[in-house]
């Protein structure tokens, strides 16, 4: 039952994060579909995480280079995710006020993949793996 509960809270997140990133750019003053854009680094983010995972054994060893290798990646793509709004707002191409509600979708966004990591990682009962 706690993954049901995990799964629902995941999946109202990652709507409420969708929704600030549709309201900055469809709202009548700012009008511009460029931050859409972004949803290119919510679909790659995950995925060096999971690759590594699936290669790498955790039995005894602190860290491994996959493993680094995958969050640095995964790091650069996070960021990358922040940077695109805020290079379109510096150079006109949206609005500011747009630009703060795509970041706080970013945030939420990224805060629920984290947890869906987190949560659903683990080699348990609720793996995403089985899925």
């Amino acid at each position: 039952m706690a993954g049901i509960k995990a799964l629902i809270s995941l999946s109202f997140g990652g709507a409420i994060g969708l929704m600030f990133l549709t309201l900055g750019c469809a709202l009548p003053e700012y009008n511009k579909y460029w931050p859409l854009f972004v949803l290119f680094f919510y679909i790659l983010s995950p995925i060096p995480y999971c690759i590594s995972s699936r290669t790498v054994d955790d039995t005894d060893a602190a860290s491994s280079a996959c493993k680094e290798l995958a969050i640095f990646l995964t790091t650069g793509i996070v960021v990358s995710a922040f940077a695109l709004p805020l290079i379109f707002a510096r150079a006109t191409v949206i609005q500011w006020g747009a630009c703060a509600l795509v970041l706080t979708g970013n945030v939420i966004i990224f805060a629920t993949i984290l947890g869906f990591i987190l949560v659903f990682g683990t080699n348990d009962e609720f793996s995403w793996q089985q899925w």
